[in-house]
């Protein structure tokens, strides 16, 4: 169990420094905004100058932070707050050792939010977060489940890089923003949910027993479904496979090989939890 616990903060640890040092190189040098609750808090204090952005994060933070307790516990409390503390101190020391030459906005926006998916994207699997819109993305996931936590993060972020533009009145910036936030969230999903994609294929045939014995043989799952063709009346049998990406070819091969007339359907799976591919955690975060 400790084993498990400091591994989690050592990944924690690794996405708090990869969060300073992408900020640091890559948005920081561009003015690029990343949306979040640092954008409101800019906005906020353009039109009340008196309001300092470090104190406003705190205040806006502190009400999520506390609705995160109530809904994931202590340990997700803790992970965050430790998150949030670690990635905090660590970009202002960042940014005291060292000037980072300002990048081309382009590439800041891409490879920083490469960089910042793949540090979001550790925290997230972890269960942790540095607050602002990630933590309310969870909040929101947790009413609406069929929502990828990178989609909600998306549309909360977006919002804020649109409102921060009208109110600088500086378009590129949030152009480029938009460019970071669309990378951030594709990488992030690809963390969580990479594993645990596949392909759906059903298969028809009038060799289904052969094909389904091949499948088996390859190791991956079959299932038969009853089903009667609405022209023919016949009834026969719908293969029900789902596949990994990577076993995808050897899928298609074994059926055309057996039944060169089979009809093949394939199409993608978000998420598919069970035996041989993603574990259902009843009360994680993702």
């Amino acid at each position: 169990m400790k084993r498990e616990v400091w591994k989690s903060y050592a990944i924690i640890t690794f996405g708090c420094v990869l969060y300073a040092l992408t900020f640091d190189w890559f948005y920081a040098p561009v003015n690029l905004t990343c949306g979040g609750l640092t954008g409101v808090a800019q906005i906020v204090n353009h039109f009340v100058p008196v309001l300092p952005v470090g104190a406003l994060l705190v205040a806006m933070n502190l009400p999520l932070f506390l609705l995160g307790f109530r809904r994931f516990g202590f340990r997700f409390l803790f992970k965050s707050l430790y998150a949030m503390a670690v990635s905090s101190i660590l970009i202002d020391v960042v940014a005291a050792l060292h000037t980072f030459t300002p990048p081309e906005p382009l590439l800041a926006s891409l490879y920083g939010g490469v960089l910042l998916g793949i540090a979001s994207g550790a925290l997230f699997r972890e269960e942790a977060t540095t607050g602002g819109t990630e933590l309310a993305s969870w909040l929101v996931k947790r009413r609406v489940p069929h929502l990828s936590l990178g989609s909600v993060l998306l549309g909360l972020d977006l919002t804020v890089i649109l409102g921060y533009a009208a109110a600088f009145g500086n378009l590129n910036n949030a152009l480029y923003g938009g460019v970071a936030l669309f990378v951030t969230t594709k990488v992030i999903d690809l963390l969580i949910y990479g594993g645990n994609t596949a392909k759906l294929t059903f298969i028809i045939s009038s060799r289904q027993d052969e094909i389904a014995a091949r499948l088996l043989e390859l190791g991956m799952g079959v299932t038969k479904l009853e089903a009667v063709g609405a022209y023919t009346e016949v009834k026969r049998p719908v293969l029900l496979c789902a596949v990994r990406r990577r076993e995808l070819v050897l899928a298609r091969r074994a059926v055309k090989e057996l039944d060169p007339d089979a009809f093949f359907i394939m199409c993608d799976a978000g998420e598919v939890l069970g035996e041989g591919f993603g574990e259902y955690k009843p009360n994680g975060l993702t």
